[in-house]
């Protein structure tokens, strides 16, 4: 379930933003930007005509921390299905909240302290049942165990779900919506860019 009815316009596919070095110029960039009209529905173009969009995913290039062609965006993929299975959660969507968590680092650690591929603060690690927020299985394991209570606690909406585990629960419950934030309307929106980028790759 979503609060939004993305429109996507990509002039890029996901097989050519990850594919193999050898077959994409140094100089290929991609910019996803977005706007919400007025009748909330979210927009999404790599070429926006109106000044209505603003940035809403870092650039894909083969400079950026986020490329890792045919190795590390992929590194976890057995420890994602694994938690997918485990959980219920949607491998799919797992794998986006990684890479706009940490783009897949592992060793990540935010100016806020949350440590990892999902970004455990370090408060959360015993709730979530982690006992070393490093490794990439115990961290991807207790971040899904987490998305699983909120995805319940918020129906099976996935955008408050994203929202709430980026600004917190209660943040959500006082605005009953997402919480207008900058940092929080940027993370859903990017991860609901990955996730659909994604999904269109493992249709």
């Amino acid at each position: 379930m979503f609060r939004t009815q993305p429109k996507y316009l990509f002039a890029i596919t996901f097989s050519l933003i990850l594919g193999s070095a050898a077959f994409i110029p140094a100089d290929l960039s991609a910019e996803i930007y977005s706007y919400t009209d007025e009748n909330g529905v979210l927009h999404f173009s790599n070429a926006p005509t109106s000044s209505k969009y603003r940035y809403a995913g870092p650039e894909i290039s083969m400079h950026t921390s986020i490329y890792y062609p045919g190795s590390r965006i992929n590194a976890y993929d057995d420890i994602i299905r694994e938690a997918s299975l485990n959980h219920g959660m949607q491998f799919e969507l797992i794998k986006a909240m990684i890479h706009a968590e940490s783009s897949f680092n592992p060793n990540a650690i935010s100016k806020s302290g949350a440590i990892g591929l999902m970004q455990i603060m370090p408060e959360n690690l015993n709730a979530f049942g982690i006992s070393d927020p490093f490794d990439p299985r115990d961290n991807v394991m207790g971040g899904t165990r987490y998305l699983k209570q909120l995805m319940k606690k918020y129906n099976s909406d996935v955008s408050l779900s994203l929202a709430a585990y980026n600004a917190g629960p209660s943040v959500v419950d006082k605005y009953n919506d997402i919480p207008p934030f900058p940092e929080t309307e940027n993370y859903v929106e990017k991860v609901l860019t990955y996730y659909s980028l994604y999904r269109n790759q493992h249709p």
